[in-house]
């Protein structure tokens, strides 16, 4: 069991992949066709299935089997293998899972050690109730929901569908319902057998040798029932039907894969058995020499020291190889009765058999010797003979490639070539490279640390190929196609030429200092080639928008004049007209990557446009903004998720355009209150300033409506006057004044040069709760610095909310608080609010901050 391409579902790009699988209790034809649209899921609440006997048992937690978590992975290699007990085998299915684990809980640990899952009949069960299962019996912490693994997948098999030769292959992952989105693919290895062996041999003789006489005979009775004349030019055609017919008999070929699956045997103790079989078989009865060759060459292929014959399995082997190299001997001692010279048949037969001895010999001598052998009849360093004819190779390639690829792109007439996207010019640079690297791909050279300055070399020729393919950038979409399609070629480099296998050698012979020096050379390459080819893809993407620059303009301009008595659809109808038409001949041309990045640019584009019309257009009607509103919120780019994703079309320029719409909506008295309300979140994450500190008591008596300030002392004011200190004094009013229109300012003693005034007064103003409860509604203290000939010098102010004041009636169950002195910072608002210029109180609240504002510039 395998899979590939699942759906990251992590936060790190990944997922933690495992599976559940077993086998589901088929239906009636009736259920079936009533149930065909629904799928099952371990982890996903259904009916209960209806059970084929009356009994109700409690199904085992057996029956379900449970891989491995594999651990940040999208492309996870589990083989592991599974045996299930299959009671119907027309009617059931195989049912397997794919998820993402989310928990501390080793669930397939947990379903392994369960004795068995209560409350569930049949194969109804799902995950979730497994899961609760096992929590409750102390696996597990805690079962929030939060933790819940996340469904990567599944797949259905019905058993009855399930080849004789079993399936081998990749399935497509499918979801649970509609509502579900799932990628990628698994890969099952499947054989189905029965268990039944009641034979008596079976009990007295091992599966090996009852596979091997199976075959035996089933070959001497298709050989003996071929009843063939054979005529000089029909010989060969007759050997190959010898060859072939048992494979060709169905019943025959059934019986022995059945008996290799039940039994278990592998493809290697299956190859050696039909090499044995046919080889002891050809003494008697010839054999085509190439149907011997291919049995040879599959033991060969399936040979795998480690996981090799049982010591009487490859003993047997060595004797069958030597029997039939001694019977091939002696074939020869009588060549010339055997293959006479007179017969092109025997010529070729002859020929064949001398070969097929060269290769059992050389496999005998590979299976059978010794490392010892084997590196004493090695040639080694071979190849520093050829090193100097490399570094030569590799400049020619350099020059004549340079050659090739500038002839390419000056010949380019920058059509598409057949049904692609890009244009000759990029075919041959790809091509090129291709050669280049199956060339490399055929010398195989045999010293991977010392193959790394050619690997070098090889990624710098393929640099020089990022030049000249762009010296033209007309048109602009097929030149971008050509951008692209040589950048997605050159990232297949590392694997092309093996850097991995460059860098453990380098770390083998220099340790881990050699590695780090391949990996940043071979890479600090790769990456600048593709910093060069998205620098390049970006500036033709820019010339691509610049073009549309007027239309955007002119479409945004309609817009931003249309009278208020043309509904929305009407008034952004012509922008969406000519975007449309845009996108169907970006569609036709681009690839898919570059029409996403074309669709992002002019999505920024068009942002920009349209927040440089409402910065333009400060203090008109509120239907100005709802317009431009609506323009931005029609999902054209975003296509039903065949474009933009939402995310990344509503960050940057959006969210500054989306935030200048909704206050410019918003009426004086309100953005006033948004005024005040930014400068408290301000106020509570300060923790210290230049302006210094003040010190202040705040409680509020509700029955007689009475809220108390109490200004104790300042530290640390500002400096303002030529001796060093300051002679300040405190403001405090109520805000937004629109909120407390009888509330009048009040105002401290003025203390004389110090920068720690102690002020220690008390103020009174009348607040009703209503007011007292309203979100916008806060205390300012502003600290001056008073001047006797001239305006008072700002020094500093804060901010504190009544909702976070103190009820109390006695000053005495009231804290101090300390609160940092900050100057008022300029705000879009202010911009918005000057802009109104027919209106008094958004002009008074501007003449204030202003005020201040010169106070400061004057200090």
């Amino acid at each position: 069991m395998k899979a590939k391409n699942l759906m990251a579902k992590d936060a790190n790009g990944y997922s933690d992949p495992y599976c559940m699988l077993g086998i589901l209790v088929g239906q009636s034809p009736r259920e079936t066709e009533e149930k065909k649209e629904r799928k099952f899921s371990f982890r996903k609440r259904k009916e209960k299935l209806e059970k084929r006997s009356s009994t109700k048992e409690v199904l085992p937690a057996r029956c379900i089997q449970v891989t491995e978590v594999k651990p940040e992975t999208l492309n996870p290699v589990w083989d592991e293998h599974f045996v299930f007990e299959i009671d119907d085998v027309h009617n059931d299915l195989l049912h397997l899972d794919i998820w993402d684990h989310d928990d501390d809980v080793s669930v397939a640990e947990a379903c392994k050690k369960l004795n068995e899952v209560s409350g569930l009949r049949g194969m109804g069960r799902y995950f979730k109730q497994i899961a609760k299962s096992v929590r409750s019996n102390g696996s597990a912490s805690s079962g929030s929901e939060e933790n819940a693994d996340d469904f990567l997948g599944c797949i259905n098999i019905p058993l009855n569908e399930i080849p004789v030769v079993g399936y081998d292959t990749w399935f497509k992952l499918e979801p649970r319902s509609s509502a579900s989105k799932v990628q990628g693919e698994c890969h099952l290895i499947l054989k189905l057998f029965t268990s039944q062996r009641d034979t008596t041999l079976s009990k007295k003789d091992s599966n090996i040798s009852i596979h091997k006489k199976l075959l035996s005979k089933i070959l001497e009775y298709e050989h003996a029932n071929v009843k063939v004349i054979i005529t000089p030019g029909a010989y060969i055609v007759y050997l190959l039907i010898v060859c072939h017919f048992v494979k060709k008999k169905r019943t025959s070929w059934t019986v022995l894969t059945h008996h290799a699956v039940q039994t278990d045997l592998s493809p290697l103790q299956q190859a050696i058995i039909r090499w044995q079989c046919y080889s002891s078989h050809h003494r008697t009865q010839r054999v085509c020499y190439s149907l011997l060759l291919r049995l040879l060459r599959t033991i060969d292929a399936e040979w795998d020291p480690p996981a090799g014959p049982s010591c009487v399995q490859e003993r047997q082997l060595s004797d069958s190889f030597r029997l039939y190299t001694e019977h091939c001997l002696c074939l020869m001692k009588n060549m010339r009765q055997v293959f006479p010279c007179t017969s092109a048949a025997a010529i070729t037969r002859y020929e064949l058999m001398l070969s097929f001895s060269s290769d059992l010999i050389l496999l005998k001598g590979c299976v059978f010797s010794s490392d010892r052998d084997a590196k004493m009849l090695a040639l080694t360093g071979f190849h520093n003979w050829f090193k100097s004819s490399i570094h030569k190779w590799l400049q020619i390639i350099h020059d004549r490639s340079c050659d090739r690829i500038r002839k390419a792109v000056e010949s380019d007439t920058f059509e598409r070539v057949q049904k692609s996207k890009h244009s000759s010019s990029a075919v041959e640079v790809t091509t090129c490279l291709s050669q280049v690297r199956e060339i490399w791909l055929q010398l195989a050279w045999p010293d991977s640390a010392g193959a790394f300055i050619f690997v070098t070399r090889l990624t710098d020729v393929s640099a020089t190929f990022r030049v000249a393919t762009l010296m033209h950038s007309h048109p602009l979409c097929i030149a971008l196609n050509n951008t692209e399609h040589v950048r997605v070629f050159l990232c297949h480099l590392p694997r092309e030429l093996d850097w991995q296998g460059v860098e453990r050698a380098m770390e083998e012979s220099c340790g881990v200092e050699g590695k780090e020096q391949v990996y940043k050379a071979l890479n600090g390459q790769l990456f600048n080639m593709d910093l060069d080819l998205q620098r390049e893809a970006k500036r033709l993407i820019t010339l691509l928008t610049d073009k549309m620059l007027p239309e955007l303009r002119r479409y945004i301009q309609h817009i931003s004049l249309s009278p208020d008595s043309i509904n929305n659809d009407d008034a952004v109808s012509p922008l969406m007209k000519y975007l449309q038409d845009t996108m169907v001949i970006l569609t036709e041309t681009l690839v898919k990557e570059n029409l996403t990045r074309v669709l992002q640019s002019m999505w920024e584009l068009l942002l920009r446009m349209i927040l440089d019309t409402v910065t333009e257009n400060r203090g008109v009607q509120v239907e100005f903004y709802n317009r431009f509103q609506y323009t931005v919120e029609v999902s054209f780019f975003h296509a039903k998720g065949e474009g933009l994703f939402l995310e990344d079309m509503k960050s940057g320029d959006y969210k500054v355009l989306d935030e200048e719409l909704r206050l410019n909506k918003c009426s004086s008295f309100e953005l006033i209150e948004q005024y005040y309300l930014e400068k408290i979140s301000n106020q509570k994450t300060l923790k210290h300033t230049r302006y210094g500190r003040i010190s202040v008591k705040c409680y509020y008596d509700a029955p007689e409506q009475r809220l108390t300030v109490e200004i104790l002392h300042a530290a640390d004011i500002i400096a303002l006057d030529a001796n060093g200190l300051s002679d300040p004094f405190v403001i405090v009013e109520l805000c937004p004044h629109h909120l407390f229109p009888m509330a009048k300012s009040q105002r401290t003693q003025v203390k004389l040069k110090t920068l720690h005034p102690v002020f220690d007064e008390l103020f009174h103003f009348h607040v009703s709760p209503e007011q007292y409860r309203h979100r916008y509604a806060c205390l300012t203290f502003t600290v001056m610095d008073y001047d006797w000939l001239s305006t008072n010098d700002f020094a500093g102010e804060a901010v504190a909310p009544l909702t976070i004041l103190s009820i109390e009636q006695h000053v005495s169950g009231v804290r101090n608080t300390l609160i940092c002195l900050l100057s008022p910072p300029e705000k879009p608002i202010m911009r918005m609010l000057d802009a109104r210029t027919g209106d008094r109180e958004a002009q008074e609240f501007v003449r204030r901050l202003k005020e201040i504002e010169k106070s400061m510039e004057e200090e």
